[in-house]
């Protein structure tokens, strides 16, 4: 059992607009955000999700819940696997049983709760020491950043003195600041006592925000050559850099509206970016791309490109960036990776170039396959055996982080080219799941179990008639598949051998056939080719259905007897139960009418 306080607080991170509006699409009237219900047909949005109340609801036919049961209602999940999915989009691990006792519980709530409201009371601190700070403006007007966009991303500075945040905060002892990052404790020499100051000096601030557009750490620049360039807030209860990006909470709308992400490698990157023209920016968090962050970003949108310099450091980070990719490359996703020339970051690089050319370079912007391809054979020399065996050597692990899709099956056709092999042989090589350019091997001509009762039968009329297999419908294939497992696999082998023979299937025709794949079937043969009797197409046809029926009220009774056995103590089981008898009556009604006489 999930607990109740797990629920509550993840409903207070998750944003049901950000939910809503990946399935959805949304439009801005008044406080609250309007689309087409995805539960009725409708011409006109009745659909209202409301940013306050967290909350969304149809007017038309009354649909309403919050992110969790929107997720159910949609998805048509349960309750469990909604409650991980959106945990895992925020970064939350959904606890296996609440172990806390509800004292502890109160204590977590309120702990929470404090780091979230000095967070709060920092950030209005550091944005109204802007407003007086010359030298942090007058660097801030140099990048080309208007008021508008430090107003957006709630830009602030914090002063060059060491307990600045001592006129905020009445006890600038609280422990909640040093847990939080917004201070640090250093011990002095053993016996001496413990000095505090402010982690953040004589920086621009930045603001990083949850999905919900509350404040959980911070990013600060320095205005002179000072290291480190940037400071980061430590990993605290409220921020986790591996799960984070910077900028994605003001970014939402626009990468819909763009139908992309762009993710630069700094804070003053998305900012001067959306000043720009490209508000569909954001940024990690001064560490490396994770596979949490490629997921986050493929919740909104289905198209990322991955921008970084042209420099050494850069094809670092894009190769860690491809390394994040790649459990998550699939065929209807598409990740590129974008390098600018090393002089230039996505600032420079427009104001010297203009919009356009940038514009050209997300055209242009490399596909995941081309750079994985790339990043194995570059420093390999391919006329050499010894270098084709080390780009295959170095390209394993990366399918094998692969899941299986067309993607992985071009790219392994293109390395096979590469290194003179073939696809096949990539796949065997490098052990990859579920290969799909491998040939399919015919199974061992080994003889199974020979059909005994219902199934024999039904394969006995079926290699007689063969066009009869055109009129088994769907129920008939499911029951078949569920027989014993060696007989079932050669009965639907049967039926599949006689549908693909159409209509016109004769008995020779599917003889010739079956041969040619197995020696199974040849008892069969041999005993429908010594019949010398007439057999009666229409009587065939009632033993089949006859055979149909009675392989139905097998599995329906065994059916039956499970549902008993759990003792029937669930309104499910018992709802089941009663569909089962309704579905028995009906098969014995079927028998009766095909009993009845002619005339």
């Amino acid at each position: 059992m999930i607990p109740q306080s797990f629920i509550q607080d993840l409903l207070n991170r998750v944003d049901i607009v950000d939910v809503v509006g990946r399935y959805v699409q949304l439009k801005k009237g008044g406080a609250n955000f309007m689309g087409l219900c995805p539960f009725h047909n409708e011409k006109s949005p009745s659909f209202t999700v409301s940013p306050t109340k967290q909350f969304y609801h149809c007017f038309g036919c009354g649909a309403h819940g919050t992110a969790i049961g929107f997720m159910i209602e949609y998805s048509g999940i349960g309750f469990v696997d909604a409650v991980k999915e959106l945990a895992q989009n925020v970064g939350m691990v959904v606890p296996d049983q609440d172990r806390l006792l509800p004292a502890q519980r109160a204590e977590v709530q309120a702990k929470s709760l404090a780091l979230s409201d000095v967070m709060v009371k920092a950030s209005d601190y550091y944005r109204q020491e802007l407003r007086g700070a010359q030298n942090a403006i007058a660097y801030l007007k140099k990048r080309g950043l208007t008021g508008e966009i430090a107003a957006k991303f709630a830009l602030g500075y914090a002063p060059d003195g060491w307990d600045g945040l001592r006129a905020v905060f009445s006890r600038y002892d609280a422990p909640e600041l040093v847990e939080a990052g917004l201070v640090i404790d250093k011990s002095e020499e053993e016996g001496a006592g413990r000095k505090r100051y402010d982690r953040f000096r004589d920086r621009i601030m930045f603001p990083i925000r949850n999905a919900k557009g509350q404040v959980i750490g911070f990013g600060g620049r320095v205005l002179d050559g000072g290291e480190p360039k940037y400071l980061n807030s430590p990993e605290t209860p409220l921020f986790q850099k591996g799960n984070e990006l910077y900028g994605l909470f003001e970014a939402r709308q626009a990468i819909r509206e763009a139908g992309y992400a762009l993710v630069t490698e700094g804070y003053m990157d998305v900012v001067a970016l959306a000043q720009l023209g490209f508000p569909q920016a954001v940024a990690t968090l001064g560490t490396a791309c994770t596979p949490t962050h490629v997921h986050k970003l493929l919740r909104q949108t289905d198209h990322v490109i991955f921008s970084f310099d042209g420099d050494a450091a850069g094809r670092r980070a894009a190769r860690r960036a491809l390394d994040a990719c790649l459990p998550h490359a699939t065929d209807n996703k598409t990740l590129k990776f974008l390098f600018l020339p090393a002089e230039h970051d996505p600032d420079s690089y427009i104001r010297e170039l203009g919009a356009e050319a940038f514009e050209q370079q997300v055209r242009d912007a490399m596909p995941l396959s081309q750079f994985l391809l790339n990043e194995v054979t570059r420093d390999n020399d391919l006329r050499t055996s010894e270098g084709r065996a080390k780009a295959q050597f170095e390209a394993k692990p990366l399918l094998q982080a692969m899941p299986p899709s067309g993607l992985r099956l071009q790219i392994v056709r293109s390395l096979a080219q590469a290194t003179q092999t073939t696809p096949a042989e990539i796949e065997a090589l490098f052990e990859l799941a579920q290969p799909v350019a491998r040939t399919k091997v015919a199974p061992a001509r080994t003889r199974r179990t020979p059909p005994m009762g219902l199934e024999r039968q039904m394969m006995r009329i079926l290699v007689a008639h063969p066009d009869l297999a055109a009129e088994l419908d769907q129920g008939a294939l499911d029951a078949a598949a569920q027989l014993a497992p060696d007989n079932a696999e050669m009965l639907l082998q049967l039926i599949g051998a006689c549908q693909a023979l159409g209509e016109q299937a004769s008995f020779a025709a599917l003889a010739e056939q079956l041969r040619a794949v197995s020696t199974d079937f040849d008892p069969l043969i041999t005993e429908i080719a010594a019949d010398d009797t007439e057999s009666d197409p229409q009587a065939a046809r009632l033993e089949l259905a006859g055979a149909v029926r009675k392989t139905k009220m097998q599995l329906l009774k065994a059916e039956l007897d499970r549902l008993v056995a759990t003792g029937l103590t669930t309104d499910e089981a018992r709802t089941r139960y009663r569909e089962v008898m309704q579905l028995q009556e009906q098969l014995r009604r079927q028998a009766e009418v095909e009993r009845m006489p002619r005339t």
